[in-house]
């Protein structure tokens, strides 16, 4: 067992190629005994296993840096840097992140969890000191406009910069990959290098006008040749030198090739090809399936919890595909997150009215803008966290040109064990700000189905949040919804509590936990963030002394403050402070936040003991 024996990467160095290769076996075994326990992002980092081993073996980390685009591909860097141990309680509250965390290793520089970052965050670095650094990106991170703002900025500097493009989508027929091998050999050597900056100082200073006509001769020939052979040219014209594709499970194609071109100055990008979900069968069949998974039977691959209550966001993938077949005017928009928003089966059966942007979520809107001048119906599927990246289009695009256009906010509220960087906490304080939008909050399965059907009707931008849990079964006595009209689901005479989406579930088990002590309560079901139910909220300010609302976002700015500001009173407030909440299971952070029946029902009661 190699493994048992790395406790950090400078151990890798003290192995043969014949050893790191069983090692990376060891890894993905490994990998896939601690991820059908914890669930995660499973298929990338088996994947990337050759790659991360290759980089850690020829760099001096963590003085050298490696930035991970997203973290998808870095289960692997984490089990080699010293985290081994604990690599077990990934995603779990107090256990390691899913992603790359800087308070966790000194071998992450940065905390990262949304895609296309890597290069930009890595020529900063680069800039800023003299080590080696290298920004691993995906086929996928191509695809966010970010990526390609810092590759033209990383070109133009002419900075020291490594960029591994790992694409686990394209194949190499053994022809042009055995040529592109041989072609890469010959220009990351030391020799060639050396010899090839030897000739151009001599032309250039020995003939300078015959020289440099030589000089681009040879390159535009370099550049023909490669051109025929490797797909690179692209990033040789943005400044970088290009070496690739290579097979990115192979080390004895790997470690040679990095360890020359890390010699090298200015910005250079390695190409290596990866199978998603490489030695392990389940993940290699299903890439999919695997990118995001929850525990399995590692035998089989099958998950092993299963529940006959669906999900919100199959409740939605199955009444926008219910609503699509009776309206060809419905469009529905994916951020390359198809099956994770519950639009696969819309993209299967009604593929012309589908599209998938990418991890291009500012374009998405924009796009669906485009759509809406024409009179079509887009329905944008984003999650919380994600949606973030297109603020600017929200208003520019949407809101100020007044257009209908459904944002389907999925993973809104605390989302679980992805962790900082995927809570979906800030949603409803930076969207309900905007002038023209309509804002909701789905309490249950039927809610959101409504919620749905209304949105089409509206005139302008649509928002309708709802959390990644299964589904509350609550069957609504008053199911119509009205623009901004909340719903009473029961009447008590001692305080009103004020529920928002979600949180509706414990709000009404805590309302039994507080009339056990003789409290009655008098539970509204909001809908509306924006606009609010201004009549509603006025009688439950004439009847209660006290009001309280409840919701699953930052109290900074979010539902609570807009009934505050629309009575002008107090009102006590529950919800979450303005921090950033780390990884578990959502209804293990909903009661360490306070916000479980049994933590409502103690803050209430907290509360009306001071009064």
């Amino acid at each position: 067992m190699f493994l048992e024996k790395i406790n950090e990467p400078r151990d890798l160095k003290k192995l043969s190629i014949a050893e790191l290769n069983i090692l990376c076996k060891e890894v993905r075994d490994f990998m896939v005994e601690a991820v059908s326990c914890t669930g995660g992002h499973l298929a990338s980092s088996l994947g990337a296993v050759e790659l991360t081993v290759a980089l850690h073996h020829c760099l001096n980390t963590p003085k050298d840096v490696i930035v991970w685009d997203v973290g998808h591909q870095s289960y692997a860097h984490k089990i080699l840097t010293q985290r081994k141990d604990k690599f077990k309680t990934l995603r779990q509250f107090s256990g390691l992140s899913g992603f790359p965390c800087k308070d966790e290793s000194c071998y992450d520089s940065f905390s990262t969890g949304h895609s296309s970052t890597a290069v930009s965050l890595a020529l900063g670095l680069s800039v800023a000191n003299n080590s080696k650094i290298v920004a691993v990106i995906g086929d996928g991170s191509l695809s966010g406009g970010l990526c390609f703002e810092g590759l033209n900025q990383a070109g133009h500097l002419k900075k020291d910069l490594l960029v591994v493009l790992n694409s686990n989508e394209l194949s190499i027929s053994p022809s042009v990959g055995a040529l592109s091998t041989y072609l890469n050999k010959i220009i990351s050597t030391p020799i060639y290098n050396r010899l090839r900056q030897a000739t151009e100082d001599f032309m250039s200073s020995r003939l300078p006008h015959l020289g440099k006509r030589f000089l681009r001769l040879a390159n535009k020939f370099e550049e023909g040749l490669k051109g025929l052979f490797i797909p690179g040219i692209f990033f040789e014209e943005l400044g970088f030198k290009y070496y690739g594709p290579l097979d990115g499970h192979n080390l004895e194609i790997l470690l040679p090739t990095l360890k020359n071109i890390l010699t090298f100055k200015g910005p250079i990008l390695l190409h290596v090809v990866t199978k998603k979900g490489k030695g392990y069968k389940p993940a290699e069949e299903d890439p999919i399936k695997f990118h995001s998974i929850g525990a399995f039977d590692k035998e089989t691959g099958k998950a092993k919890i299963t529940s006959n209550i669906p999900t919100y966001t199959e409740i939605f993938g199955k009444k926008i595909l219910e609503l699509a077949r009776k309206d060809e005017k419905i469009i529905a928009i994916s951020a390359a997150m198809c099956a994770g928003t519950g639009l696969d089966k819309f993209a299967k059966e009604i593929p012309d009215r589908f599209f998938d942007v990418g991890i291009a979520e500012e374009h998405a809107i924009c796009f669906a803008a485009g759509l809406s001048r024409r009179g079509l119906k887009p329905l944008v599927a984003i999650y919380s966290t994600f949606l973030q990246r297109a603020y600017d289009q929200i208003i520019e695009e949407l809101a100020i040109q007044n257009l209908p256009c459904v944002l389907a906010i999925d993973r809104a509220g605390i989302s679980g064990e992805d962790g900082i960087t995927h809570q979906g906490l800030f949603d409803i304080a930076y969207l309900r700000h905007i002038p023209g939008i309509t804002l909701m909050a789905a309490s249950s399965g039927q809610e959101l189905e409504k919620m749905l059907e209304f949105s089409f009707s509206c005139q302008g931008p649509v928002a309708i949040r709802w959390p990644k849990d299964k589904i509350f079964d609550y069957t609504s006595t008053n199911p119509e919804i009205k623009l901004g009209k909340a719903e009473i689901i029961s009447e008590g005479r001692d305080i009103a509590i004020i529920s928002l989406g979600s949180m509706l579930k414990n709000v009404i088990s805590s309302k039994g936990i507080l009339e056990k002590e003789g409290i009655g309560v008098t539970i509204v079901n909001a809908r509306f963030i924006k606009p609010l139910d201004q009549d509603l909220l006025k009688e439950l300010a004439n009847k209660f002394k006290y009001i309280f609302s409840v919701e699953d976002g930052i109290l900074e700015g979010g539902f609570g403050s807009s009934i505050q500001e629309v009575l002008n009173k107090p009102i006590i407030r529950l919800g979450l402070e303005s921090k950033f909440i780390t990884h578990g299971k959502r209804d293990l952070l909903l009661e360490k936040n306070n916000l479980d029946a049994q933590g409502i029902a103690s803050r209430i009661k907290q509360c009306l003991n001071q009064k």
